[in-house]
């Protein structure tokens, strides 16, 4: 798809900040920045580079350019700063701005038009930049382009001077280098330091600000009626790829993306583009993962579960998905598998009780599509040893009570989706059993059942559990004066309260309620949880409703699963409402009809991706990361649902 902003969109610097642009490498790194091409918050920058997912550098933050045409120079360049000093406002001069997989803007000033196009090296920590400037002026006109550094790790800006050196097109700070080339002439400047402002970590309660380093220039003077191109590349290590180079492969790729997708539906098929910012290669296991969202977050277990079949098998990368599997199931300990990969020799952390049975179920999907049963026999014994685990108790008080149910947490422990800790306060506590967890479990079972006989095994030791639990759950968790499930089974009042996570017991590869049941849910969701953009993960009647989300850490945690609106359970609700109208072709148009607002949506915020949350009560502009792996993934995966639907009935 591509998206279009005109000078009428930007009138003011706010304004023309509120859409972002975000570029990936596939190892982690990434640049991003807003439509007027400024750094409103701390985790943007031209080149974030990555030693491995989680360990991620801001190296180049952002270009101060200007153009001079003989009156004195103007910014094209825009930002916002701390000290007092003047805001860049080259969005004055910005004619347009376009994004089609790739950002482009196009500035005039003085009869001298200038094109900047932006590009990421796919596998390099390696940014580039090409500017054309066309000289339709009667006076020569000079374009000037001075990066500013910060050599930190992302999301740490520097507060205070630091010494830089540059030399021989190398620029060091801190241990750290960038290695520049330009077809422009590159020099020196004496070291300069400028205090940025972050207007969208200050109202989130974080630094507002940080500190640029700058060392040197890059400048192109272009005669009159002539037009010459500023080539300038930014890399971790040295390249040999000019800037040019690494933009057409890029517009290639990026092509490639779209025509590969397999979707005939623009939108899926830009969710399908988008899906692959997330796919990055792991060094510590030789391996892919799924990055959760950007510009937060790196690889998690469970969300990289969440993510996988929408991101990866809905786009026909087999082998990437096994890849990422074997990475899990080589890590499994204890039953579990790591929620979060930390670095060097930190050992991962393994607090989630639902992503070895998402693992399983990604499993089980992997085989829908590829009958692998080579690779069904691999991972057999560490799926065997999740479920024996589950069964007899492991770390993080998981373990199956007596009724067969999967109870999960204790103390402090956040080993759901849902679980947030603020110091010693859980705002949501779901210690007990949760009623998705307990999805997950029965549908693990039954595939289990099912795979049982690859290796030789009959599996009916997994269909015996599987049917009482099935017994368990529909006893315990259903309210049929309600018409809905429980949240959670611990005994408390918040057991009862209207959450999200029941849609699970209706979208997994085997449930446990009846047609009517599963029906009345899918009502029940939509009449309390339903919004365009998500599902509110609390019903706004609760008296624990938070209808806003933002200020500091303390509020927003407070906030963040006590209404807030998430685009990820949408995917479920809208595979849900198929599956309880008989995946017709009439139901198909009815989910076609909701998910008109999708390429809105696609061009709010972070454009061509999904955010991570929206407010709980009016939902509007997007918040927390603004393109989140899953939320992507599970749109994913109703296009699909729809597109096969659709295909039968022709």
């Amino acid at each position: 798809m591509r998206f279009t902003f005109e000078q009428k969109d930007m009138t003011t610097l706010p304004q023309a900040e509120a859409a972002c642009w975000l570029l990936t490498n596939g190892l982690g790194g990434f640049a991003s920045a807003s439509a007027a091409f400024s750094v409103s918050r701390c985790d943007q920058g031209l080149l974030l580079a990555a030693r491995s997912p989680n360990r991620r550098s801001c190296l180049v933050h952002r270009l101060s350019e200007t153009l001079d045409t003989g009156a004195g120079p103007v910014f094209l360049s825009s930002q916002r700063f701390r000290d007092g000093a003047p805001d860049e406002d080259g969005y004055r001069r910005l004619q347009s701005f376009v994004w089609d997989g790739l950002p482009r803007w196009e500035y005039e000033t003085g009869g001298v038009l200038v094109t900047r196009r932006c590009a990421m090296e796919h596998g390099a920590n390696t940014a580039a930049v090409v500017y054309t400037v066309e000289n339709r002026s009667g006076a020569p006109c000079t374009l000037r382009v001075t990066p500013a550094f910060q050599f930190a790790p992302k999301g740490e800006p520097p507060q205070e001077p630091r010494p830089v050196q540059y030399g021989d097109g190398a620029v060091s700070c801190g241990g750290m280098t960038v290695h520049i080339t330009s077809t422009g002439d590159l020099t020196s400047v004496p070291t300069g330091y400028e205090t940025l402002y972050y207007a969208d970590d200050e109202k989130d309660g974080r630094a507002p600000g940080g500190v640029g380093l700058t060392c040197c220039a890059a400048s192109l003077t272009v005669p009159a009626g002539k037009t010459g191109k500023l080539e300038l590349t930014f890399s971790a290590a040295p390249t040999d790829k000019t800037a040019e180079t690494i933009l057409r492969e890029a517009e290639a790729r990026q092509a490639a993306l779209l025509e590969r997708s397999g979707f005939r539906d623009p939108a899926a098929r830009e969710l399908a583009r988008a899906a692959d910012a997330f796919i990055a290669d792991r060094p510590g296991s030789g391996g892919k993962t799924i990055l959760a969202g950007f510009p937060f977050f790196g690889d998690w277990g469970r969300d990289t579960m969440i993510a996988l079949p929408g991101c990866v098998l809905t786009r026909g990368q087999y082998d990437t998905a096994r890849d990422i599997l074997r990475t899990f199931l080589a890590y499994e300990k204890d039953g579990l598998v790591p929620n979060l990969f930390p670095e060097g020799e930190t050992q991962p952390m393994y607090n989630s009780a639902d992503a070895p049975l998402l693992l399983i179920n990604c499993v089980w999907l992997y085989y829908q599509r590829t009958a692998d049963d080579a690779f069904i026999r691999e991972a057999w014994p560490a799926l065997e040893r999740i479920v024996r685990a589950y069964e007899t108790g492991t770390r993080f008080a998981i373990a199956m009570d007596a009724d067969g149910l999967i109870r999960a947490g204790e103390g402090l422990d956040q080993v759901t989706w849902m679980d947030v800790r603020i110091g010693d306060i859980l705002p949501t506590p779901r210690h007990g059993k949760p009623v998705e967890i307990n999805a997950y479990w029965y549908s693990a079972l039954r595939l289990l059942a099912r795979l049982a006989p690859i290796v030789g095994e009959s599996g009916s030791e997994y269909e015996a559990l599987a049917e009482k639990v099935r017994r368990s759950f529909v006893e315990k968790f259903w309210m049929e004066d309600r018409g809905y499930l429980k949240d959670v089974l611990s005994g408390a009042k918040a057991d009862e309260q209207l959450r999200c996570n029941q849609i699970w017991a209706v979208t997994m590869p085997f449930t446990m309620l009846s047609p009517d049941q599963e029906r009345r849910v899918v009502e029940t969701v939509y009449h309390h949880l339903y919004t365009p953009f998500g599902l509110r993960t609390l019903s706004p009647e609760d008296p624990e409703f938070h209808p806003f989300y933002g200020g500091p850490q303390r509020e927003r945690d407070m906030a963040y699963h006590q209404g807030t609106v998430w685009p990820y359970p949408l995917g479920a609700w809208y595979l849900a409402y198929l599956k309880v109208h008989g995946n017709t072709p009439q139901a198909a148009v009815q989910v076609r009809r909701m998910l008109e607002n999708v390429p809105a949506l696609l061009r709010e915020g972070c454009l061509g991706q999904l955010p991570e949350i929206y407010d709980g009560g009016e939902p509007g502009p997007s918040k927390g990361c603004f393109a989140q792996a899953w939320s992507v993934g599970e749109l994913l995966r109703v296009y699909e649902a729809l597109e096969r639907i659709e295909e039968a009935s022709e």
